[in-house]
């Protein structure tokens, strides 16, 4: 299984490295059976976070036809509305920090970015994967109506109004779409992916290598629906 991360100006770092740790750390405990990059829309270049301006670099650009999951990450910035506080700092490259969330992921729909995850969806192959807001990315571009998905739970029901099934858990498996809701969930779900495709052996080996013991039932869209309580 190859993993391209992809990053986009304003990403949340945590919903990055947390899959991109598991996933390397798969790789080495299976032999190489799994690899993984940072990619963008763009191709290879240093990608400001939200956070503080720390970057990482994209060694390679996003190319479906090279992966067999991708995966996207929310914002990180100031949680709410624009048009909010005021007094952002400047970033890098003179861009805003602490810019409100749904402006950072909105901006991704200025990009080549739903293009390129458009032909991911579309391919029988390749398994597309989300973070947090991420999600939403995939949403806002039109890209996940009729499918079960999650996200942080502050955004649920604008994911809700997007014709998604939102549903309130930390992980969604809706076969070749599958995405996790807060932050942390990233290691859940990559942890999940490891146990779905390389097997359960080789994701409890990064498990206990981690220290991190998964939380929740993964939700699927299987068997009869719970009776009220």
């Amino acid at each position: 299984m190859h993993a391209q991360i992809v990053l986009f100006d304003g990403f949340d770092p945590l919903d990055v490295i947390a899959p991109y740790e598991v996933l390397h750390a798969g790789g080495a405990a299976s032999g190489g059976l799994v690899t993984v990059e940072l990619v963008s829309a763009e191709g290879p270049r240093e990608v400001v976070s939200g956070t503080g301006g720390l970057a990482l670099r994209a060694t390679a650009a996003l190319d479906p036809a090279r992966a067999d999951l991708v995966l996207v990450p929310g914002a990180s910035g100031r949680v709410g509305e624009p048009g909010g506080a005021d007094g952002h700092t400047q970033g890098a490259g003179g861009r805003q920090q602490d810019e409100p969330i749904p402006v950072l992921l909105g901006r991704t729909l200025t990009t080549g970015l739903p293009a390129l995850l458009s032909t991911a969806v579309a391919d029988p192959g390749v398994t597309v994967a989300a973070v947090c807001g991420g999600t939403l990315v995939l949403a806002m571009a039109g890209l996940l109506e009729g499918r079960h998905a999650t996200t942080h739970h502050l955004g649920l029901d604008m994911l809700d109004a997007t014709g998604v099934h939102a549903v309130r858990a930390r992980v969604v498996d809706d076969g070749d779409v599958v995405t996790g809701a807060g932050v942390t969930s990233g290691l859940d779900l990559a942890l999940h992916l490891l146990e779905r495709e390389v097997g359960p052996r080789v994701a409890h080996a990064v498990e206990e290598l981690f220290a991190h013991e998964r939380r929740g039932i993964v939700w699927r869209d299987r068997g009869p629906v719970a009776a009220a309580f």
